[in-house]
């Protein structure tokens, strides 16, 4: 019964998670392309940024940007918050019920790091936590005034991050944490810096005061570093499907190569919208490009002879009755699923023919089956079962 609670917990929150992070996204996305496209002629009011003209849905609209905020507050001011806040709140659940409560599984492989659940969950914590303390104290430094330096430490930090994830959690767990790690970045954005520096600057126009432009700029930057993480984070909280990216031997360059290709992506999206000659930006789907080869290179499954004795049905099928079927049947006895994952069950022969590309990259090409390897599945037994797929 606990199962089946979590199983609707999850697909709810994943649901609504799913729906806020498209609100969040879409509305970010909207605002860094008006903010690209605001002009400026002689005819602007000298304390206007700038004026876009829009169409959309069959109406036009005209918008303008102040250079720092008008001269009174209007009666009705509209907040884009809600969405990032509730995205960042679902995450945590989700976190929790997907991971935290089946840590043993998801989290924790005892060839990385042998951890205890509570364990990996504190270390989960505390780790997003201080990502975003250390992101944070980064962009408040003398370095925060300097933008390809302030990129590259940031892309540091992520990679560094990466490295150690990599090295304390297993494949999945790792990969998922990854873009836990820079979702609570871009989350603790919104709610750390750019929502009280916008409040900040509306309570110095109430007050008569003329509005710290600093605060503005300091909001925009950090909003301009969540649109250039969006396409990574994207892409990294999926991986959990792939296990190419999620259990490769060293998915910390994985995880390098997808800001590669992501960042410059999102630049190049940017920038068009912008007006820029598209001249002067392919530089970076170019650089995206050169990141997506060397993904797609360093994932290519590598050939590997399948040599040694036949293995036969009844051996092959003791090898899925300890190690598989205990989530992988019709009735999976394990205590995290009240149905086999992705309906693929593995208790007959031809179950396991029917299913064999799936076996091939999850449990041979891959490490990511068993969950955890929680039943100590041995590479002689990986190369038992391939050699039997291979037969069949």
């Amino acid at each position: 019964m606990l199962a089946y609670a979590a199983d609707w917990l999850n697909i709810l929150t994943r649901w609504f998670h799913l729906i806020v992070g498209i609100g969040w996204i879409g509305t970010s996305f909207f605002f860094i392309a008006l903010d690209v496209s605001f002009r400026k002629d002689e005819t602007s009011p000298s304390d206007l940024y700038g004026t876009a003209w829009l169409v959309h849905g069959g109406g036009f609209y005209h918008v303008d940007k102040y250079q720092v905020a008008p001269a009174k507050l209007p009666d009705r001011l509209k907040w884009y918050k809600w969405d990032a806040y509730l995205t960042f709140v679902s995450g945590v659940v989700l976190m929790g019920v997907q991971y935290w409560l089946n840590a043993r599984a998801y989290m924790i492989d005892p060839k990385v790091l042998p951890l205890e659940p509570w364990q990996a969950v504190a270390l989960s914590a505390a780790m997003l936590a201080v990502g975003w303390f250390t992101y944070d104290a980064i962009c408040r430094s003398p370095l925060g005034h300097m933008t390809l330096p302030l990129a590259g430490v940031v892309f540091t930090l992520i990679v560094g991050a990466a490295f150690v994830f990599t090295h304390v959690f297993s494949g999945r767990g790792a990969f998922l944490h990854i873009g836990a790690f820079v979702g609570t970045i871009m989350a603790a954005n919104v709610f750390r810096v750019i929502i009280p520096n916008q409040r900040k600057m509306v309570e110095q126009l109430v007050a008569g005061e003329t509005p710290n432009g600093e605060l503005g700029r300091l909001a925009k930057q950090r909003s301009v570093h969540n649109t250039y993480l969006t396409l990574p984070v994207l892409l990294m909280m999926v991986s959990n499907h792939y296990p190419i990216l999620s259990n490769h031997p060293q998915s910390w360059l994985v995880a390098a190569l997808i800001l590669v290709v992501g960042g410059p992506l999102r630049h190049f999206i940017v920038r068009h919208e912008a007006g820029d000659h598209l001249g002067k930006i392919l530089w970076a789907p170019a650089i995206a490009a050169l990141g997506l080869v060397a993904a797609l290179v360093m994932t290519a499954p590598k050939t590997v002879t399948i040599s040694g004795a036949a293995v036969s049905d009844a051996e092959v099928l003791s090898l899925t009755a300890k190690h598989c079927i205990m989530c992988h049947a019709l009735k999976p006895t394990h205590e995290g699923f009240t149905e086999a994952p992705k309906g693929v069950t593995l208790g007959s022969l031809d179950d396991l023919v029917r299913f064999a590309p799936l076996i091939k990259a999850q449990a041979i090409d891959t490490d990511a089956m068993p969950l955890g390897n929680e039943t100590g599945f041995t590479d002689e037994d990986r190369a038992t079962l391939a050699r039997w797929l291979a037969a069949h």
